[in-house]
């Protein structure tokens, strides 16, 4: 009890392990208030036209905090700051993050205005398919939500520095009050303002949470700020070169909703449910995949500043090794569990069970990547621990803009579902590329990578899976919750029988590597 209590101290500087044990902790928390938001606003409105304006409502700001910021808050600086603390240059990492927060605060204000301004027509063309009153309501949200990319910004720049100095209890638990505002948002204000209510609540939430609780916790280990315009420091130059290539290049990472949006908005209610398998989806990846990779970025930065080169690589291989044969086991899972979760997760209120049956068929084909996922956002921050940013973000974007007649011919022959088959495809490329490219530079090598338990992980993921939903598709899921239960009941039990005697016939070290990972942690 006290090592875990030591753990939970604000002020406790994490390893790896304890820091992406805890992120995944906070993470896990943060979905299911994050499950709690998304079942309400189903609850309470449903999947059509007013659900569609709002999940597009966030296209715009998403959209400019990524065009402005892209990830230079959490990726560029923490690489800048752990350098300076690591060679002891405590001043030095002081002046470049009050630089930064002046300059890019006032950059993201003039951004903002403008966004303000021309948000009728950007809308217009981008949701072509929406009702003259939809895209009203998309207007109005989307001019209620600008402001909170500002927070976010200013919020993820304080964040990595907590993150650089291994504290990683704040950043962790901002996404909860984020998710929580939207909620009560919602619940206090919604017969007054409609759904208006839930843009409140999240902007609300960007000051509370991630930008106010990160404050707090760089106030408390004496992080200072003063306005410094300063742009002809070092330090501020190089945090600009690095951060040019992620703000002018497109990752399909982050484009791949936006993506989805255009296409799914000729077909009422079809973002909303898009929107409903991805944000379930996105819990495995939040968990596995973004959490790992944002505990592991300060150690792998580390490492490379300290040109321990081997060992550099094989902690980038062991991290990804062991997150894809996870992300293997829980795809055979999530597919054979799509149709019972969708149900009993969403269908309530104006969510009826025909929409729990399309969203499940996107959730199907959504899963089928999560491995992909979680393994490009560490080859990724591999690159950026490297302090090389643009070769990744060409090769992402030069990858998103070859998949888009993809998705546009596969949205046609398939229709909707033919948009989350794209995504896979769009993935897989964007992984494989980045893999590659750090094996090229010998950076990373390929042949590093645990093989022997991937191969172990799947051929134990596609029997678990085939069992599975051959136990599922024995209960009929018709509307029924006491059958939606059942399904689940017997599916995960299946499925956890399954991946025990698979990991232990094909003598898989998996968890034996996980348990020595916490031990040597401790």
């Amino acid at each position: 009890m006290k090592r875990l209590l030591r753990h939970l101290r604000p002020s406790h500087q994490h390893s790896v392990f304890s820091a992406t044990l805890l992120l995944m902790s906070a993470v896990m928390a943060s979905r299911v208030i994050g499950y709690v938001r998304e079942a309400y606003i189903a609850w309470a409105f449903g999947a059509g036209p007013q659900t569609d304006a709002y999940v597009a409502g966030f296209t715009i700001p998403d959209w400019l905090n990524y065009l402005v910021a892209g990830g230079t808050a959490s990726i560029t600086f923490v690489s800048i700051y752990t350098r300076f603390l690591a060679e002891k240059k405590e001043v030095d990492a002081q002046k470049t993050f009050s630089i930064i927060i002046t300059v890019m605060t006032v950059v993201l204000g003039i951004g903002t205005a403008l966004a303000e301004i021309f948000t009728p027509q950007i809308e217009r063309h981008l949701f072509s398919g929406f009702a003259p009153d939809q895209l009203a309501l998309c207007v109005h949200l989307t001019r209620i939500l600008l402001p909170a990319q500002i927070f976010f910004y200013v919020g993820g720049v304080v964040s990595a520095v907590l993150l650089s100095r291994r504290l990683f209890l704040f950043p962790a638990f901002g996404p909860l009050l984020y998710n929580v505002a939207i909620i009560m948002g919602g619940v206090l204000f919604s017969r007054q303002l409609g759904i208006s209510s839930l843009a409140y609540g999240a902007l609300a939430g960007a000051i509370l949470g991630p930008f106010l609780v990160n404050a707090i916790g760089a106030r408390q280990i004496g992080t200072g700020y003063r306005i410094s315009f300063d742009i002809r420091n070092p330090a501020f130059r190089e945090w600009v070169r690095m951060s040019i290539p992620l703000m002018i290049g497109v990752s399909l990472v982050t484009a791949d909703d936006w993506i989805l949006r255009y296409f799914a908005s000729g077909s009422v209610g079809d973002i909303t449910r898009l929107n409903y398998a991805k944000r379930l989806f996105a819990v495995p990846i939040a968990v596995l995949g973004q959490a790992t990779g944002q505990a592991s970025l300060p150690f792998f930065a580390r490492l490379f500043g300290e040109r321990r080169m081997p060992e550099f690589a094989a902690s980038v291989n062991a991290s990804i090794s062991r997150i894809v044969a996870a992300s293997l086991l829980a795809t055979s899972l999530m597919t054979a569990t799509a149709l019972p979760l969708m149900d009993l997760v969403y269908r309530r209120g104006h969510f009826h069970f025909s929409d729990s049956e399309t969203t499940a068929v996107y959730f199907f084909w959504f899963s089928l990547s999560l491995a992909l996922w979680a393994a490009q956002s560490l080859y990724a921050r591999a690159f950026y621990a490297a302090g090389n940013t643009l070769t990744p973000m060409i090769a992402s974007t030069l990858i998103t803009l070859a998949s888009l007649p993809m998705y546009s011919a596969l949205y046609h022959a398939f229709h909707t579902p033919g948009l989350a088959i794209a995504s896979d495809l769009g993935i897989l490329a964007n992984t494989l590329a980045v893999a590659l490219l750090l094996h090229q530079r010998r950076l990373v090598p390929i042949d590093g990578l645990q093989w022997g338990e991937l191969c172990k992980a799947g051929i134990t993921a596609v029997v678990a899976g085939l069992l599975s939903y051959r136990i599922a598709s024995a209960v009929a899921i018709q509307g029924s919750r006491m059958a939606d239960f059942k399904s689940l009941a017997l599916t995960t039990l299946t499925w956890a029988g399954a991946v025990a005697a698979g990991l232990w016939l094909t003598q898989s070290h998996l968890l034996r590597d996980l348990l020595r990972r916490n031990r040597s942690a401790d």
